[in-house]
């Protein structure tokens, strides 16, 4: 199989707003349209004094009680607004270029985006082993059917 695509539900998704700072949990904020990881979060750039934590399932509690002692201004749960799918594969990028108007060869690991796909938004997370893909959760059956369609010439 040369494209594979893979649920991960139920991951927390917290949208954080910083008024200044250098780090959030111990991780680098992101510039503009990029993520940093690093102690089992990733931090998302959205807008310029808005970030996206995007952890494991279950660790609302423990991360909120941590940015509640940084300089965040508000923390909002959203973990039910998107759900996230991760793609890999050798044609990953082939089939995303199905729908999306970006040019992801120009775009290298730690890319960070909010665009469009098939007329869906979505946020797009670009991998150094593929894709991490948020997508509304009202969109999500139509994006999984748009998805097995234009995967369907790179399944073997």
């Amino acid at each position: 199989m040369t494209v594979d695509a893979v649920d991960e539900p139920f991951r927390t998704q917290l949208t954080v707003r910083l008024r200044e700072g250098e780090t959030l949990l111990g991780v680098p904020l992101p510039g503009p349209c990029t993520f940093t990881s690093g102690n089992g979060v990733d931090l998302l750039w959205m807008g310029p004094d808005e970030y996206l934590v995007l952890a494991a399932p279950g660790r609302r509690p423990e991360l909120e009680r941590a940015l509640s002692r940084e300089s965040a201004l508000a923390v909002v749960d959203v973990s039910a607004q998107r759900n996230v799918v991760r793609l890999t594969g050798s044609h990953a990028a082939d089939v995303l270029a199905h729908g999306c108007s970006l040019d992801l060869e120009m775009a290298p690991p730690g890319t960070c985006v909010q665009t469009l796909l098939a007329r869906t938004g979505i946020v797009l997370m670009v991998r150094d082993d593929g894709y991490t893909i948020l997508v509304r959760q009202s969109f999500s059956d139509y994006f999984k059917a748009w998805l097995a369609d234009a995967s369907l010439e790179y399944v073997s």
